[in-house]
Parts: structure tokens; C-alpha cells; sequence
């Protein structure tokens, strides 16, 4: 077999339509978008979900639930990851360089799953009771950094 003499199936390929060009191509004169009409004019473009009058699916739909527009989106940390890691002194910018935490968002919180067999020293916006408690006990120190509002 040769890559030269590759061929595609019968009638995989066809010819573009090329329309607007004469009234001897059959596709002259309207273009093939019919007389009159909204969609026959230069500049058409259609509403973005426009169902040809029909009531459209998002106003059909019922209207549900609140969203809070000044939710805080936190990083989340449990003590159980920062015990697998290597060092003793964790912040936003060294659990990022580490890979743990992906995108900050409002503030690195640090929450109480897991145990912690050594001593630690943590630096974030928010700490959880369990969390605060679990890193003094183990004889580390929680550091509350750049107050925010929870």
C-alpha cells in the first residue's frame, strides 16, 4: 500500500455551492433565502434562543432559589494534607507552589479533617475550631492572616 494512491470513498467529496453567482447556476437572484422574510435580508442574525415565537425554554421554565452574589469562594485545606506535606511553616503561596491549593479565591481556610502528629505553623484567612485546636494541641501555631468576614 502507498500513501500516494489514497483515495476517499465514492461520493465523500463534493463540490461547495456557490451561490449568488448568476441566474445560470441555480442559485442566482434570492441566494437561495427564498422572497421577503426575516431571514432574507443582509444582516440577519437570530436571537440566541429564539424558537420561531414559541414561548422560549428559559421563560418556560420556573424561577427557583437565590443566589447570594456576595458568597466567599475559600481555598480549602484539611489538616490531613498539610501532615502529608514536607516543611513545617504553611501559607496561601507555598500550598500553591506545592500544588495542594489550585486557586485562591477569597482566602485559604483551614478546616479539621484528619490528625496531625507534629508541629506546625499556619498561615491563612480562616481557620475552623476543630482546625485551630487540633494545631495548638499538637503544638504548632495558627496564624489568622488579613481578616475576612465569613
Amino acid at each position: 500500500m502507498n500513501l500516494s494512491s489514497l483515495t476517499p470513498p465514492e461520493g465523500q467529496k463534493h463540490r461547495k455551492k456557490r451561490i449568488g453567482r448568476g441566474m445560470g447556476s441555480g442559485t442566482g437572484k434570492t441566494s437561495t433565502r427564498g422572497h421577503k422574510g426575516a431571514r432574507s435580508i443582509s444582516g440577519y442574525s437570530i436571537m440566541r434562543g429564539f424558537e420561531g415565537g414559541q414561548m422560549p425554554l428559559h421563560r418556560r421554565l420556573p424561577k427557583r432559589g437565590f443566589t447570594n452574589i456576595f458568597k466567599k469562594e475559600f481555598a480549602i485545606v484539611n489538616i490531613n494534607q498539610l501532615e502529608k506535606l514536607s516543611g513545617d511553616v504553611f501559607n496561601a503561596d507555598i500550598l500553591m507552589q506545592l500544588g495542594v491549593v489550585k486557586k485562591l479565591g477569597d482566602g485559604l481556610k483551614i478546616l479539621g479533617t484528619g490528625e496531625l502528629t507534629r508541629k506546625i505553623t499556619v498561615e491563612a484567612h480562616i481557620f475552623s475550631k476543630a482546625a485551630a485546636e487540633k494545631i495548638q494541641k499538637a503544638g504548632g501555631e495558627a496564624k489568622v492572616i488579613g481578616a475576612v468576614a465569613a
